[in-house]
């Protein structure tokens, strides 16, 4: 016999997009939500949680504290609760590390009834005008169901056949290991992740590699454009008039914002650098490097024990072969339906193969129109940079809570910008709105 669960919200996957949700969705009264995951616990990217590595964002950007500061999920609630307030103030100012984060992550899953671990999900179903995740010998019914089953890490097609412990993604660092002391490594990729791979391989002297390659398919290592007008990027408004813009233009502002979401820290380029510099003038020149721009790895092979990989040099349109013992692909993540969505696939996918996200996350599809299925970090085509990003994680959770009860639970269209994404003058501190009636299109 299989037991069947009904609840008004479901969600696939408790990392920190669904995390916010089910603490935003505590505090509702007459809201019943069950979120499932398939680990025995919370964890937030293990495979790269070396040590210091810092969030890119303001800890303010929580869980909630966006559209609810005066929640007991807050982070500064939880420097509170463990006693540790003022002493992070001064410590962090406004950033932390990101293992502080995990843990305050871990602090708000050990407090929410709402989750179950240890539960994944085999399918997702249509029945009966209801959708249906089933784990085990258990249906959990729903008529709103929200994947946050977070994006996979993108390794080369032709890496894949070669992964193992010499030949990984970023992601599995530290599960993996790679045994790199005094040897020839290769680690591409220009962003965030590949510049905290190096930084972690040029750790402590005793355990350093023989020589190390960094490549960048980009013109230089580039700092992360942390600026002010950049940044409004990252707030509501400008969600809601890049997901007006035709998809073509959409897909144009993405090439040219990546910086403002993949570039590298000041603070971790400088710590590179100094390190270097160490090692060529101060420590004898222990280590042997290249730092590469300008080439995208096209291909990767194994002769014996050593690895070679096929390099295009874009800047010279030529081809260099690289050959290394260990080989790192910091190549970023992708987004793609769950296999338990397998089921519904059809309905939702168009054409071209993609999902179609409304304004408010929800997905369009052939199925009943009061059964409702809402994404996380899987909306960047249409919703903008900041998705994947924190920095909206509490406010695009409030959206979803709103749609799915049909009310205003949390406030989520006060905030403006100071960049008119739209003509017209509204007054101070007014709601965005749209186009100005008098505009004519030229």
């Amino acid at each position: 016999m299989e037991d069947v669960e009904q609840y008004d919200l479901v969600g696939i996957g408790t990392g920190p997009a669904n995390l916010s949700l089910a603490a935003l969705a505590e505090p509702v009264p007459n809201l019943s939500a069950r979120f499932l995951d398939g680990r025995p616990e919370f964890r937030w990217h293990p495979g790269m949680m070396v040590p210091d590595a810092e969030l890119q964002v303001s800890y303010l950007k929580d869980l909630v504290t966006t559209v609810d500061p005066t929640s007991r999920f807050s982070f500064l609630n939880y420097l509170a609760e463990n006693g540790r307030l003022f002493r992070s103030l001064i410590a962090n100012r406004d950033r932390c590390t990101r293992q502080e984060f995990e843990q305050y992550y871990r602090w708000v899953a050990r407090q929410l009834p709402s989750l179950r671990w240890n539960r994944p999900v085999d399918e997702v179903r249509l029945r009966r005008d209801r959708l249906e995740a089933v784990s085990g010998r258990t249906r959990y019914s729903t008529g709103s169901l929200v994947l946050g089953t977070g994006r996979t890490p993108a390794l080369p097609g032709f890496a894949e056949p070669l992964q193992g412990p010499t030949v990984l993604h970023s992601a599995d660092l530290l599960h993996v290991a790679p045994a790199v002391r005094g040897k020839d490594v290769l680690v591409v990729g220009g962003g965030q992740s590949g510049a905290e791979v190096v930084h972690h391989f040029l750790g402590p002297d005793t355990a350093l590699p023989g020589r190390l390659t960094w490549i960048s398919s980009r013109a230089g290592f580039q700092p992360l454009d942390d600026s002010p007008f950049t940044n409004e990027w990252f707030a509501p408004d400008y969600v809601d008039h890049f997901h007006r813009l035709p998809a073509e233009r959409r897909a144009e502002l993405l090439r040219h914002q990546r910086l403002a979401s993949d570039g590298i820290t000041e603070s971790l380029l400088d710590a590179i650098y100094r390190r270097l510099y160490r090692l060529d003038f101060l420590a004898g020149a222990p280590v042997q490097h290249r730092l590469l721009t300008g080439r995208r790895v096209v291909g990767l092979e194994r002769d014996g024990d050593r690895l070679v990989a096929a390099v295009h040099d874009r800047d010279l349109d030529r081809e260099e072969v690289h050959t290394a013992d260990v080989v790192v692909f910091c190549t970023g993540y992708r987004s793609a339906l769950p296999a338990c969505m397998e089921p519904l696939a059809g309905r939702l996918l168009d054409a071209r193969g993609d999902l179609q996200v409304n304004r408010d996350y929800s997905l369009e599809w052939d199925g009943p129109a009061d059964v409702r299925l809402y994404v996380q970090n899987m909306s960047e085509p249409t919703h903008g940079v900041a998705d994947p990003n924190l920095s909206l994680a509490a406010w695009r959770s409030a959206q979803i809570l709103n749609a799915v009860t049909g009310r205003k639970v949390y406030r989520v269209d006060h905030e403006t910008s100071t960049t008119a994404w739209a003509c017209g003058f509204p007054p101070p501190g007014a709601a965005p709105s749209e186009p100005s009636p008098t505009v004519r299109s030229i």
